[in-house]
């Protein structure tokens, strides 16, 4: 959606963003040390910062595509980004509410759209089950507040799929069908709803979810490399995928969203099969990721084409907290209910006692630890990706991985250590 002449005058993006040499020489050291020794640090690894301006102010891949590979890892790497895909369906979804096709608080509209949520049940912690009490909403979807879980963080919601299991990346969409662990906007937990809300953008609009995306936000914004049905050119560049045994050291494993890579693309049918994740289904090139981060930077529109993505009110919205009620949320904990998934999580964010937050699809920050705005939005990906969008300090990140089990300490250190060093930097430069 262009904009018009009237907001393209009016349209104020700030002068060009840089880092010193100085402080681009210690950020690249920090990304080759993380990688000094391939099987007990990290394989490889892509680190992607954008200003306001849309122009990387830092981008640079260090280590091996694979730890059994000879090939390099490069800005080219294409890397399964898992959750991070959240954020995107957010922003999709919100399009869809600014035009009144979807509705954040009406659960009947909602569930006229999904009515496979009407007969939800709610799985009690004995392990019996109830009718839910109320409507779900598109808003408790994209603030997990639906009930909604993940059975590798949660063992009652593991337990419950036994024997056969739960696999929420079979690339099906019969296995994100589970029940609630608390009624409806009764809790926060972490889960597949805005898979849920992703369904509901396909049904409203009568398009894939991965097409739709690609016709309303990639393609405006010029992005080829960002997919939940990977080309033969992107999954010809996949980083490959990894595990860290229990005494440290890596080892390939095979990848945890197969459907999407293994369809045969020019079979229209099979690929119609394989269900477009709103939660976790994206591949992409790190660097257009971000790109994609810079436009919330300026407030829904893109710094460098001028394309309207979202309007500033819903980006103000988005990043807005949407869970007052709840403000130990991430304190509760993260267990290994699948230790080959995740590590435990004892505090989703732990820095300091203050009240977190959770916007629409992402996690708000409640310090400045790194140098941060106590505004900015962040989340991560299973694979080991972590994100960041500071909308007051104009500068947006990633660091890609792709490492199991969730929240390997080496990918955390260094995810802090570039936070830390681009603030640093910034400073200077002020």
């Amino acid at each position: 959606m262009p904009l018009s002449t009237e907001i393209l005058a009016n349209l104020s993006i700030s002068p060009k963003m840089a880092l010193s040499t100085e402080t681009l020489t210690n950020l690249r050291k920090l990304v080759d040390d993380s990688c000094a020794d391939p099987h007990v640090d990290i394989p490889g690894v892509t680190v992607a910062v954008v200003g306001k301006d849309g122009n990387d102010l830092f981008a640079h891949s260090s280590g091996k595509r694979g730890v059994d590979s000879e090939e390099p890892m490069t800005l080219d790497n294409i890397f399964w980004i898992a959750s991070c895909t959240k954020m995107i369906t957010g922003v999709a979804c919100m399009q869809l509410v600014e035009k009144g096709i979807l509705k954040l608080d009406d659960g009947e509209h909602l569930e006229s759209l999904c009515p496979e949520l009407k007969t939800l049940t709610v799985l009690r912690t004995d392990g019996t089950e109830e009718p839910k009490n109320k409507a779900i909403t598109l808003r408790m979807l994209l603030s997990h507040t639906a009930g909604f879980g993940y059975s590798f963080f949660n063992e009652r919601l593991r337990k419950w799929g036994n024997p056969e299991g739960v696999d929420e990346f079979s690339g099906r969409f019969e296995d994100i069908k589970l029940p609630l662990l608390f009624q409806p906007g009764e809790g926060w937990e972490y889960g597949v709803g805005i898979d849920w809300a992703g369904i509901a953008l396909e049904r409203a609009t009568r398009l894939t979810l991965n097409d739709y995306i690609q016709l309303n936000i990639l393609h405006p914004l010029g992005l080829h490399n960002v997919s939940m049905i990977p080309t033969a050119d992107m999954k010809s560049k996949l980083a490959h995928m990894h595990e860290r045994n229990a005494d440290g050291k890596i080892r390939e494993r095979n990848h945890l969203l197969r459907a999407p890579l293994v369809v045969n693309t020019a079979d229209k049918v099979a690929v119609a099969a394989v269900f477009n994740g709103g939660g976790a289904g994206f591949f992409a090139k790190p660097q257009e990721y971000t790109k994609v981060l810079a436009v919330l930077l300026n407030d829904g529109t893109c710094p460098r084409t001028g394309v309207q993505i979202l309007r500033k009110d819903t980006v103000d919205e988005m990043f807005k907290n949407q869970i007052p009620n709840f403000p130990n949320f991430g304190r509760q904990g993260i267990p290994a209910a699948k230790p080959d998934l995740t590590n435990p999580v004892p505090d989703i964010y732990p820095v300091g006692d203050a009240p977190q937050g959770w916007g629409l699809t992402f996690m708000l920050s409640n310090s400045d630890a790194t140098g941060r705005s106590k505004g900015t939005a962040h989340w991560a990906g299973l694979a080991n990706l972590w994100w960041w969008c500071d909308r007051e300090n104009g500068v947006a990140g990633m660091v890609c991985t792709q490492i199991l089990p969730f929240a390997d300490a080496k990918v955390i250190g260094l995810w802090a250590g570039i936070e830390a060093e681009v603030y640093k930097g910034l400073k200077q430069q002020a």
